[in-house]
Formats: structure tokens, C-alpha cells, sequence
């Protein structure tokens, strides 16, 4: 179990498989950590990452944005256009990875140029490959928040802008609830206790 990219993922195991994923998580973070987190944006940094974040907007009751990218080449962007008001609000972007964080920082700068009063980034993976936390170091980003599906204690010390969401215990709840012949489907909007 774990959380795909592409729920298209489900067809190369002969078992049954049930996603998790993030957003319950993601959610509590933005609630518990950002003060006024109700007048925020949440803010995709690509088409696909519009489903995402209408469902975290629409969850949290607030409003939500899309930048369009044109790319060169693979990781490497040409142009944003920004789709939405993020003037003297909180705006939050939500990707599912951090990669060379690229994209992302590209990103701030867009917003922050459209008068978004605080940034944050909030990924399921940080992979932070190659230049990734050079550019989180100078990025106007007051966190970069990704989960620890792969362990970020380095990270963290390299950088004070680098938090982590804890979601073992959305593991231990599923490995529990399917040993025990449960449903996992409370674990898609609820972060267990």
C-alpha cells in the first residue's frame, strides 16, 4: 500500500489493492499549522494536479488556483500563467512530488509576483533530487512540507524550510484494518488517532 501517482498502478499486482492517500493528512497539516489557513488558496503548479487540489480546496472550504505551464523540454518550464486570485492571501501549493523542485519554485515566484502574502509547498514524496534544496534555500517558500514515505531527517537538517507530515500511522491503520478483515476506506478522508 502505498500512494501511486496513477491509480492505474492497481493492475500490476493479482492481489487486491487499496491507495492511500495523503490528503487526510495533508489537510490536518494545513489546519494545525497555518493560522489562516481559511482564507487561503490552494494552488496546483500543472493541469494534472487539478484534481488534487479541488478536492483539498473543496474539503477545507476555500478557494483554489491552477498554473499553466508550457515546458521546453522535460523538467524545464518556459512559461507560467497563474489562474486565479492569490492577492494578500496564504497560497498553498500542493503537488504529489519534489523532485528537482523546479516546478515548484518556479511557482513561488509566480505567486509572489501575484501578491500571495505567505507560500507554502506541501508534496506526498520529497524525492529532492540535484539542485532541489539549493533552490527550496532560496525559494520565498515558508515551508516545504512533504511525508516521510521516504525518510527526510537529512533534508530536514540541510534545510530549516523542510517539515515532514508523520504518516506511519495511516500505514499501521491499513496493515491493521486488512489483518483484521476491516475496511480501509475510513483511512481516504480520516487521519487515525
Amino acid at each position: 500500500m502505498f500512494f501511486p501517482s496513477s491509480l492505474s498502478l492497481q493492475g500490476f499486482f493479482d492481489i487486491p489493492v487499496d491507495n492511500l492517500f495523503a490528503e487526510p493528512a495533508i489537510i490536518k497539516w494545513i489546519q494545525d499549522n497555518i493560522t489562516d489557513w481559511r482564507t487561503s488558496i490552494i494552488v496546483s503548479p500543472d493541469a494534472g494536479g487539478a484534481k488534487r487540489v479541488t478536492a483539498i480546496a473543496d474539503r477545507l472550504n476555500v478557494d483554489f488556483a491552477l498554473i499553466h505551464k508550457e515546458r521546453k523540454r522535460a523538467n524545464e518550464v518556459s512559461s507560467m500563467v497563474l489562474v486565479g486570485d492569490v492577492k494578500d492571501r496564504v497560497a498553498i501549493l500542493v503537488d504529489d512530488m519534489a523532485d528537482t523542485c523546479g516546478t515548484i519554485c518556479h511557482a513561488s515566484e509566480k505567486l509572489l509576483e501575484a501578491g500571495a502574502k505567505k507560500i507554502y509547498a506541501i508534496a506526498t514524496h520529497g524525492i529532492f533530487s540535484g539542485p532541489a534544496l539549493d533552490r527550496v534555500k532560496k525559494s520565498p517558500f515558508e515551508a516545504v512540507v512533504i511525508t516521510n514515505t521516504i525518510p527526510q531527517l537529512q533534508r530536514m537538517r540541510e534545510s530549516n524550510k523542510i517539515q515532514v507530515i508523520d504518516v506511519s500511522s495511516m500505514f499501521a491503520e491499513s496493515i491493521r484494518r486488512t489483518h483484521n478483515g476491516e475496511s480501509v476506506s475510513y483511512l481516504f478522508t480520516h487521519v487515525p488517532m
